[in-house]
């Protein structure tokens, strides 16, 4: 059975990839920094407690992984931060800054390093049937400015070149890579928000006009895990109701 190992599955968008790829038949294994297991976890998959800032934690997950499953097929970098308080861009702290890029984006570059090392040793040593594949989840903040968290937008326009990086250098290998870049989504990291998006979305700011949910995100990345767009290796897909198009 392939494996996939889901970070930040512990709810939210990373809860949405991991339980439709449950379903779709994949050896999944949830992710998240609690210690204890979820109660939405499976009881036939695996929870691995990991902080993808720290590299002991992140080798304590591959190792998990392995131990489990003897392979991963498919790496998904969810987990990810949101500034503990918006503030003005004037006003943002170095602490802050550290904090959001040590997950989003350190976490996420060196996961994927640690991954695609196993994925290529695995691929060397002639496992039957094997295509690996990343999936790194970004965000429209990417390219979108948001003043009152600039910590995050640079951490997730880190996690784009991230994606391009990995995929120029893996696409050669048989490895390919793919950004799926949320747009609006209706979660607890944008609870705080809520009211402010719906109102936006009210007034025209999405051609597709609701909140996007996680699963709408786990649908792309089904496709990526399946194989579907391996030629497409690189590409960013949008979860963002049409945002992308930036209508006048």
């Amino acid at each position: 059975m392939k494996t996939a190992f889901v970070t930040g599955s512990s709810r939210g968008i990373g809860r949405g990839i991991a339980d439709l790829l449950d379903e779709a038949g994949w050896d999944v294994i949830y992710s998240g920094t609690r210690e204890e297991r979820p109660e939405h976890v499976p009881d036939t998959c695996l929870y691995v407690p990991c902080d993808i800032s720290s590299a002991s934690s992140r080798e304590r997950a591959l190792e998990r992984v392995l131990d489990h499953a003897g392979r991963i097929d498919l790496l998904v970098n969810n987990a990810g931060v949101a500034p503990l308080q918006r503030n003005d861009l004037l006003e943002m702290t170095e602490e802050s800054f550290d904090r959001v890029l040590g997950v989003n984006l350190k976490g996420t570059l060196f996961m994927t390093q640690l991954f695609a090392r196993e994925m290529l040793k695995e691929q060397e040593e002639g496992l039957e049937n094997y295509h690996p594949r990343i999936v790194n989840i970004g965000s429209i903040s990417a390219y979108t400015a948001s003043v009152s968290r600039g910590e995050y937008c640079v951490s997730k326009a880190g996690v784009a070149m991230v994606t391009k990086l990995f995929a120029a250098r893996l696409a050669p290998l048989g490895i390919p890579v793919f950004e799926v870049r949320p747009g609006i989504i209706d979660t607890d990291m944008t609870r705080v928000v809520h009211e402010k998006y719906e109102r936006m979305i009210g007034d025209g700011l999405l051609p597709v006009p609701r909140f996007g949910r996680p699963e709408d995100v786990a649908k792309m990345v089904l496709a990526c895990a399946e194989g579907y767009l391996d030629y497409s290796s690189g590409q960013v897909l949008n979860a963002d109701g049409g945002f992308e198009l930036r209508r006048l």
